[in-house]
């Protein structure tokens, strides 16, 4: 399984926006895309950044979303954030979350 870290800060009481947005724009794009798990979206308590966990089967899924969908979320969450989201790539090794289990089962 692998893991896609994007981080970003947001605007000025973008926050309570960000959510309908997401559910509406980016999680129908995200499940569109072959190989896509799940997503975590995580704010700090101060609601000024954000750090999305986006689950994937195998790497190869996650570049191809990056090319070819990837600039349209980036246009979404651009009425909400200060920056270029920046993104860090992981291979999961271990997860105790029950659904995390379950999916890396399956994939092996």
């Amino acid at each position: 399984m692998f893991a896609r870290e994007v981080r970003f800060h947001l605007k000025l009481n973008a926050a309570r926006e960000l959510r309908p947005v997401f559910e509406s724009e980016i999680l129908p794009l995200l499940q569109r895309q072959k190989g896509f798990l799940d997503v975590l979206v995580m704010l700090d308590p101060y609601r000024k950044e954000a750090v999305n966990i986006f689950l994937w089967e195998e790497k190869m899924y996650a570049e191809r979303f990056h090319r070819e969908a990837y600039p349209e979320v980036v246009a979404i969450l651009d009425r909400f954030t200060q920056e270029i989201p920046v993104m860090k790539d992981f291979e999961i090794e271990y997860a105790t979350v029950p659904a995390f289990e379950q999916i890396a089962a399956a994939i092996v």
